[in-house]
């Protein structure tokens, strides 16, 4: 490994991107070679000592994870990256449990290239310093005590948490990480430390003692502030001795909070789909089940009223599917877009028309603000009616009973601008920082009665920018919101 300049292995389908990426590393200095698809990258990667490797996240072979996989088994102490342009929740889960380093995201900027690379050179060298400290420590632990200082700054500049504890309990060396993860103000060398541990962790620890194993790890998750605030991940592992026992206990802390509040989300995301498809399907079986009961009297007029009601509930159900389709399909890449030019007035108008039952029911009042001459936009059909829908929908869902609705076209630069605003409950400040996550639901007494998925505004999001637009959002709790989207015209 030279000091100075990382050996990147660039694992790149797209010939005029590997190209142009592996001029602009060599010449900045860097030793590169690259790899057309998923399985040349593969025996590359496994042939040769790389410290960095770029990797494609979607190839026609094989994919990126499979490449990560791959390399990271072989060679762990790669510093790899998934590049991408469509990041997702579960990719991003993928992705790290496998050992990615990070993300790129595509299209980038040959600073931020560069920049991601100076990172991952700087924890490749890490990653090989801590290994040699590993196969050190494994000599002898005592040696590892005494040369504290030089430990330090290596150990210090790793996130996870690192405790050492001798065979009498005592802590021999632990790093700042590790008060953090733990929540403790302090800590000296020499303390007696089980008696300060999680329950769990202190369990594991003398399961080593008890045991004499010098092979066998234990890991297991403990939430150290209640409510999900803090939940780590604690592996606890023999410390060899040259006698053939071992010398202790080393405890590895990782702070796997947003892992679980993500497997939270996903959970609560299920529960809601089941329950969203639930209902309307159970409301049909019981129509159904009145019309064709023999004993049932049912005159031709409830029985259209059942039948509609029933079609209604299963375009309900179809329309959630729809969503999940189409989540599905902007991650990859799959949907075919026919663009044609289209006024956005009209799109408008059918969305109204659409909704206009909704609207009735809350005695809701539209007003319409439109510039004259507008231009019309190119742009996918489906896409536009999707983004549409979405914003008069929650528009209705969300609005008071009497309350209005104003949606304004203008022209500003060389952008169409809509704005969608109610009257309504409106978001308070914390919950619109995260109203374009998937999944996302703000959670108050006046929401929980609305049923949605939190699917929205999250496609409407992915769809304008997809069109190079922008969304934006503007709220007072209580007293309305405003949803105001740039669409470009030229």
């Amino acid at each position: 490994m030279d000091n100075n300049y990382p050996k990147i292995l660039l694992v790149e389908d797209e010939k005029g991107l590997r190209i142009g990426t592996e001029r602009l590393l060599t010449r900045k200095g860097h030793s590169v070679k690259s790899a057309e698809n998923g399985t040349d990258g593969i025996k590359l990667g496994l042939a040769e000592d790389f410290d960095i490797a770029l990797i494609d996240y979607k190839m026609p072979d094989v994919d990126g994870l499979q490449v990560l996989k791959e390399i990271k088994s072989k060679k762990p102490s790669t510093v790899c990256f998934i590049v991408t342009a469509y990041a997702s929740y579960e990719t991003a889960i993928e992705a790290t449990r496998l050992g990615a380093f990070n993300y790129i995201l595509k299209p980038f900027t040959p600073e931020e290239l560069l920049h991601q690379i100076e990172k991952g050179f700087k924890q490749r060298k890490l990653l090989l310093e801590a290994e040699q400290l590993r196969i050190e420590r494994e000599k002898n632990l005592l040696e590892i005590a005494h040369e504290k200082s030089r430990l330090n700054t290596i150990i210090e500049s790793i996130s996870s948490g690192v405790l050492l504890i001798n065979r009498e309990g005592k802590v021999v060396y632990f790093n700042k990480a590790c008060l953090n993860k733990l929540h403790l103000e302090k800590l000296e060398i020499e303390d007696y430390i089980l008696d300060k541990l999680p329950i769990q962790i202190t369990e594991l620890v003398n399961k080593i003692f008890n045991n004499h194993t010098v092979h066998k790890s234990y890991t297991t998750e403990v939430e150290i502030i209640p409510n999900g605030e803090l939940i780590i991940d604690a592996t606890c592992s023999p410390v060899p001795h040259p006698d053939g026992t071992f010398a202790g206990v080393v405890v590895v802390l990782k702070n796997i909070t947003g892992l679980k509040k993500i497997e939270q989300l996903k959970s609560q995301f299920v529960s809601m789909v089941a329950h969203e498809m639930k209902t309307p399907l159970a409301a049909v079986l019981g129509y159904l089940d009145i019309l064709v009961d023999p004993n049932m009297n049912v005159t031709q007029e409830k029985r259209t009223e059942y039948l509609n009601r029933s079609a209604l509930r299963l375009k309900s159900s179809l329309d959630l599917v729809n969503d999940l389709l189409d989540i599905s399909r902007m991650e990859m890449s799959t949907k075919k877009r026919e663009i044609e030019n289209i006024r956005i007035n009209e799109i408008i108008n059918n969305s109204l028309d659409v909704l206009e039952l909704e609207i009735n029911k809350k005695s809701l009042t539209i007003e319409k603000k439109y510039v004259e001459n507008l231009p019309e936009l190119k742009i996918d059909r489906d896409e536009l009616t999707k983004i549409i829908n979405n914003l008069i929908s929650n528009a209705v869902k969300y609005n008071n009973v009497n309350g209005k609705i104003t949606i304004s076209l203008s022209i500003e630069n060389n952008f169409i601008i809509l704005i969608v605003e109610d009257t309504g409950i409106g978001i308070n400040a914390d919950d619109q920082a995260k109203l374009f996550q998937q999944f996302f639901r703000a959670k108050n007494k006046q929401t929980r009665a609305i049923s949605g998925t939190g699917l929205g505004l999250s496609i409407a999001k992915k769809l304008i920018e997809a069109n190079h637009g922008k969304i934006s959002v503007e709220s007072v709790y209580k007293q309305g919101t405003k949803f105001i989207v740039h669409f470009p015209f030229k």
